[in-house]
């Protein structure tokens, strides 16, 4: 990530929280509420990971991180909301309702569930037995050091409590603010939501959280957050562990893609095999020489050995690798991820070091990294400033009566015409059947609002070696054809409205170009 936007709105928002915190200080509610949304301004973008029951999050955190530091398995811990924030040294810690912390013991075992956090024999630092509220784990990772990543509990799980958590922490509901003292805010800045499948329970929460983000805001200012970005998620198994298995994912990310980018629910939608990912980040050099000696095994012998994960770990299968330590790569790579290996091997891949990177690229997560910087990283200050405005507005109409009153309808301007969260939201709907541009100026609008990235020459198109003048002439050209194409008769609301956003996004990359003495925005 080597580009950030203007922290002028983060500015703005630390004023305009620290101007309300001044009028609540008597009030410990708001004033608690208030307090968070000044520290997530400093602290690291939050990226939460949702989806349905064992969509493969944790698995998913895993291969992001590197690290095998969340717990995969279907224990207690993931029916809770879990923290993974980067610190000095591992640690988790567990943290009741009232604020009652305990430490948490860390086991690991073999195989693909190898970590696992105890909750059974929690020792509170107050007296009583509590029920856990939530999960902080402190982990030495570089991934951290930017992003606070959430890992959420299923949104279809059987009990709805336990679905509700989720619910809580990205879209709060209305019903919440009824009574003051219950009044919450969302917890995360970006969300990353993980598909098997597109079902209504899917298309319901992601358009909760995008409850108000496609419009302009008003009423409470209740909104999820404003960044969401999709994942079809576990995609090895779609093509039931075949070789070709990503292809038929991409074919079913497309069709996810062209419904919720249509529908302005997400900015993309990436096809990712989690398993893999984090199988390649953690390869030993054992599982290389086992697959190395799997490659040399006649194809139709091992074809016949690998019609099932049971039938390739069956000890009477006479394959030059022990029956243990098969079932333990089906168990780690799935079946996809071996026959890929076998194949990298058989094509060439000499050491661990190039199948893993191998293995990396073909799981789809480095693509998946790649928008997650684009859409979040790269936008980050956005993306946190409008979480404390939105929360900010949640709070100033929940508890009326103060001279923060007067705040509000700055904080509702700020969302609705700061510039960044026009472009965020416009990102959400390039697919959207209502936008009449032919695809090549979808291609450039795409371009120009930032969903190849914010660097200048990114938005323009031009390679990073071009130099000032051949910017500064492709963005006024920018600015006069997407200003013309506003202004078109027959051109319905929101394709003007789509083409003024890329007018101004071109002016903005113009204004952070050096001046021309020859040439003014004002006379264009």
């Amino acid at each position: 990530m080597t580009t950030r936007v203007a922290p002028g709105i983060v500015v703005e928002a630390h004023r305009l929280v620290d101007t309300a915190r001044q009028a609540f200080a008597r009030e410990p509610r708001p004033r608690a509420l208030l307090a968070d949304c000044a520290r997530r301004l400093d602290q690291p973008l939050r990226v939460a990971l949702a989806g349905s029951l064992k969509a493969g999050k944790s698995t998913l955190l895993n291969s992001l991180v590197g690290q095998d530091i969340a717990p995969t398995d279907a224990t207690e811990c993931t029916r809770v909301v879990t923290w993974y924030r980067n610190g000095p040294t591992p640690s988790v810690t567990a943290y009741a309702p009232d604020g009652a912390t305990a430490n948490v013991v860390v086991r690991r075992g073999g195989g693909a569930h190898g970590l696992t956090f105890d909750l059974q024999r929690l020792n509170w630092n107050a007296p009583g037995p509590r029920e856990v509220d939530h999960l902080a784990v402190e982990w030495p990772a570089a991934t951290l050091a930017h992003t606070t990543i959430i890992d959420t509990p299923g949104t279809s799980s059987l009990s709805r409590e336990v679905s509700r958590r989720t619910a809580r922490l990205l879209t709060p509901d209305d019903e919440d603010a009824a009574a003051a003292e219950h009044v919450s805010v969302p917890g995360a800045d970006a969300v990353v939501y993980l598909l098997r499948r597109l079902d209504a329970t899917d298309i319901r929460f992601l358009e909760r959280i995008g409850a108000g983000t496609n419009a302009r805001q008003g009423g409470s200012g209740l909104a999820g957050p404003l960044g969401v970005v999709g994942v079809v998620s576990r995609a090895d198994e779609i093509g039931a562990g075949r070789i070709d298995a990503l292809h038929s994912a991409r074919d079913v990310a497309s069709r996810f893609a062209a419904e919720l980018e249509r529908t302005g629910l997400c900015q993309a939608v990436i096809p990712v095999a989690g398993l893999l990912a984090f199988a390649a980040a953690t390869l030993r050099q054992q599982e290389f020489t086992a697959f190395q000696a799997l490659a040399g095994v006649p194809v139709d012998e091992l074809t016949a050995a690998m019609l099932s994960a049971d039938r390739f770990a069956r000890p009477d299968i006479p394959l030059p690798v022990p029956p243990e330590l098969r079932a333990q790569l089906a168990e780690r790579f799935g079946m996809f991820g071996i026959r890929m290996a076998v194949t990298l091997i058989r094509l060439g891949v000499r050491d661990s070091a190039t199948l893993a990177a191998e293995l990396t690229s073909r799981s789809g997560v480095d693509e998946l990294r790649s928008v997650l910087d684009v859409q979040f990283g790269q936008r980050a200050d956005q993306l946190k400033a409008h979480s404390a405005l939105t929360a900010l507005a949640r709070v100033l109409t929940v508890y009326p009566g103060t001279s923060a009153d007067q705040l509000l309808p700055r904080v509702r301007t700020l969302l609705a015409d700061v510039h960044g969260f026009a472009e965020l939201r416009l990102l959400g709907r390039l697919r959207t059947d209502e936008l009449t541009l032919p695809p090549a100026d979808l291609a450039e609008l795409h371009r120009l609002i930032g969903g190849s990235g914010i660097a200048p020459h990114l938005r323009l198109g031009l390679p990073v070696d071009a130099g000032p003048d051949a910017q500064r002439a492709q963005a006024v050209a920018a600015v006069r054809k997407w200003r013309e194409r506003a202004r078109h008769p027959l051109a319905d609301q929101l394709t003007t409205l789509a083409c003024l956003t890329a007018a101004r996004s071109a002016e903005g990359t113009l204004s952070m170009l050096p001046p021309a003495p020859e040439m003014r925005l004002g006379r264009l």
